[in-house]
């Protein structure tokens, strides 16, 4: 069975990305989805005296390690100031001096979301032009707009973002099947 990793690319521990992320998860069939809490690996603020100093952190190696073990990467990013948030860049920079192509060939669906009518729009503009150069084999995108309104109870209400995620996650799966087969 594939072993999927998902995760918000945020450390807020009510954050809608990681509903977001969740719930697209749901909608996988005959995977095993490991849901992933930026929270659980707790590093220092990268920087390359700290790196001399005291090594890369072992956090970091271990969530490289489920990328590296996994078939697929769900991944819900929230927006600062429009682009990654702190913690999710900093994981980032850390594994980025252990492996440059952080997402070893992986298929990845990118997900964002906000309470904004954008959903979180420049952060996956930012993804999908940078993640390539890490090794991501993006699948496709989905941006969920004003989340207040669009989701509730665990799953998108709204009938024609719904039907976009289904698609999105279709993608997702018909590309795993295709790399397991090669």
């Amino acid at each position: 069975m594939k072993n999927i990793i998902a995760f918000a690319g945020s450390n807020s521990t009510d954050s809608i990305n990681k509903q977001l992320v969740t719930y697209g998860a749901s909608l996988l069939e005959s995977v095993e989805v490991e849901l992933l809490d930026l929270n659980n690996f707790e590093l220092p603020l990268f920087g390359v005296d700290y790196e001399r100093e005291q090594g890369i952190p072992k956090e970091a190696y271990k969530f490289l390690e489920y990328i590296k073990n996994s078939n697929g990467i769900l991944l819900s990013l929230a927006e600062h100031n429009g682009a990654y948030t702190a913690a999710f860049k900093n994981l980032l920079d850390w594994m980025s001096r252990i492996e440059s192509k952080t997402f070893y060939g992986k298929p990845m669906l990118l997900l964002a979301t906000s309470t904004g009518k954008r959903g979180g729009a420049s952060v996956l503009e930012i993804a999908k032009s940078r993640f390539p150069y890490h090794n991501a084999e993006i699948t496709d995108v989905f941006s969920l707009p004003s989340f207040g309104d669009n989701f509730k109870n665990g799953k998108i209400v709204n009938e024609e973002f719904d039907a976009q995620l289904k698609e999105a996650v279709e993608e997702f799966q018909k590309k795993l099947e295709v790399e397991t087969v090669k």
